[in-house]
Order: structure tokens, then sequence, then C-alpha cells
């Protein structure tokens, strides 16, 4: 029986894609930085993407990150990079004032609560996910939330799930249960740790053959099913 549910929150409970549209827009009117338009921002969703499967493959820090990927889509768009550094600290307060819940996630965590123990696992920066966490509430549904920036580790690293083990209490590896959308963030790292792994995949992306999830699910819903399967 599953008694505990890790929940991914970028791109599972909340959907990151409007959230991160909302907040370049916002900060691009601040910074006085012209028009962002539809176009720039999917070609900095793709430099993002790219930025953090570096981090997850180790080969980049966080502040790597968080800059780099500015630096290097302002470089593209012919914009000043002088004020990355300042941009990118405005963007995480922005972002993590911009909340969106996928397929009514909100009422499911509530729904849940008491059936089953639920924390959010991130690898999101510590100023946008406390953010998003209480502006969403999540933080009075949730049993507890664990951020990379505060454990010093990000999925997939065996240290963050170590680190979330060794403080959730006593439970056997078949009865956690990790829900996320990335398959070499959230699936691998649960395949290293040895528990159950659902992968949220709403868009039908082509599975990686070499992470094998234990479910794959199109709508959060989907969780009950398997939360009643593990059951019986």
């Amino acid at each position: 029986m599953i008694k505990v549910i890790l929940w991914d929150i970028d791109g599972t409970l909340l959907d990151f894609n409007r959230a991160e549209y909302d907040a370049l827009k916002k900060c691009f009117q601040l910074f006085g930085m012209g028009a962002c338009t539809d176009e720039m921002i999917a070609r900095y969703s793709v430099i993002n993407q790219g930025y953090w499967e570096r981090l997850e493959r180790g080969e980049l820090s966080k502040k790597e990150v968080l800059e780099g990927r500015f630096r290097e889509f302002f470089e593209k768009e012919g914009l000043e990079t002088g004020q990355v550094s300042a941009f990118n600290l405005e963007y995480q307060i922005r972002l993590g004032d911009t909340v969106y819940f996928q397929d009514h996630a909100d009422q499911l965590v509530q729904e849940l609560k008491g059936q089953v123990k639920q924390y959010a696992v991130t690898n999101g920066t510590k100023t946008a996910q406390k953010r998003k966490l209480e502006n969403s509430g999540l933080n009075e549904i949730l049993d507890g939330a664990f951020i990379s920036d505060e454990i010093g580790a990000e999925k997939p690293d065996p240290a963050f799930f170590t680190y979330v083990w060794n403080r959730i209490g006593c439970y056997g590896t078949k009865e956690v249960l990790i829900v996320g959308d990335s398959l070499t963030s959230d699936m691998l790292g649960g395949k290293q740790a040895g528990i159950l792994c659902c992968w949220y995949n709403p868009g039908h992306r082509i599975q990686q053959a070499e992470i094998k999830p234990d479910y794959e699910i199109d709508h959060l819903w989907q969780v009950k099913e398997i939360l009643h399967e593990g059951a019986r």
C-alpha cells in the first residue's frame, strides 16, 4: 500500500509554462526592455530547459544555470546583458507569485490529505518555491516540502532522495510514490532511490527506453487509481 506521495511542483502540481510566460512578460516590462513576444519566450524556454538538464547531469551549478540561461537568451536576442543578475532575482519573485494549477491539483491534494502523507520535492529556487507554496496554499495542505536549495543537492542526485528519505519517517520503498513530469529528474531519481515512480505525461511524449516508470498518467487525478490499485 502506498502511504507517501512525493509531488514535483513545476510541470506537475503547477503549470510552469503559464507561470514562466507571465513572469517573463512582467520582468520585461519592469526593466523597460520592450516587447517580450511569444516567439521570444518559446526560444527562451528551449534555452532554459537545456540549462536545467545540464544541472541534473551535474555539469553546472545552480547559479550558473540561473544566470547563464538569461545571459545566453539576452545575447541571442540582442539585449543588454549587464542586468542579468538583477533580472534573474526579480524573475524568481514574479515566478513565485504566479500560480496556475494543473488538473485542479489543489483539489486533488486536499482530497488526499489524511489518506496519505504528501510532500513537495523540487529543484526550483528557494525564493520562487517558497512563494509558490504559500501563494498556492499548498503549504497548508502538504505535510512538508523539500527544496533543492535548502538540501544542497538536486534531483536526481541520490543525496537529494537520501535527505528526503531520512526525514519522512520509516516506510518501505514500495510505500512511497514520486509523481513528476521529468524522466531525467523525478523518474530517474526515484528509480535510483528504489521507490515507485509515476510519470505525469499530459503531452504524451515518447518514453526513453533506459528510464522505465512504474506508472504513466496523462491526468493527475489518475493517481487515485494507482492508490486504489495499491490498496487491493
